[in-house]
């Protein structure tokens, strides 16, 4: 890819999961969280980050909490240092 960078990304292998989990159209969900296929299709295959501001909006997409998009399970304390 010229001039560009792919970032592995377990928020957007999250949100693949729950696309695939819920049977869901990745395209429909795109389009429901107020984006283009191609942009889409970008962030969740790691040519463009996605801002804590996409996942709310494809958390509300997909319906689902968004510590569920960064893998963080409901009524589990993050570790402490």
């Amino acid at each position: 890819m010229k001039g560009g960078f792919i970032v592995r990304s377990v928020t957007a292998e999250n949100i693949k999961a729950i696309i695939k989990r819920k049977c869901y159209a990745q395209g429909a969900i795109g389009k429901k969280a107020g984006y283009n296929d191609k942009v889409f299709s970008n962030m969740l295959n790691g040519r463009r980050l996605i801002t804590d501001i996409d996942v709310i909006k494809i958390a509300n997409a997909l319906e689902v909490e968004p510590n569920e998009l960064y893998g963080i399970s409901s009524g589990k304390s993050l570790p402490r240092n």
